[in-house]
């Protein structure tokens, strides 16, 4: 039976506690609006770096696209575990 601050990926875990565990405490009074907003602001970080600094620039279209997908995935790997932990 899930509630209103829970997760289910099979385990049903408390989220309040989960954020304590994942975060140390210092986030737990994110919204999910500040969430997406700061994930949000971290890809305009990223197109400012590739408009301002030229060898970023050079360096994001010299390599090749799945060097990026190898690294989205090892890094999404961690939190999806955490999160799906039973």
């Amino acid at each position: 039976m899930l509630g209103h601050g829970t997760l289910n990926c099979g385990g049903g875990v408390d989220m309040g506690k989960e954020k304590k565990l994942m975060y140390g405490g210092s986030l737990k009074h994110w919204t999910t609006l500040d969430m997406g907003l700061f994930k949000f602001s971290m890809i305009v970080f990223t197109l400012f770096l590739i408009s301002v600094w030229p060898q970023f620039t050079i360096w994001v279209i010299g390599t090749h696209w799945a060097w990026f997908l190898a690294a989205w995935v090892l890094l999404a790997i961690p939190p999806l575990a955490k999160y799906c932990k039973k």
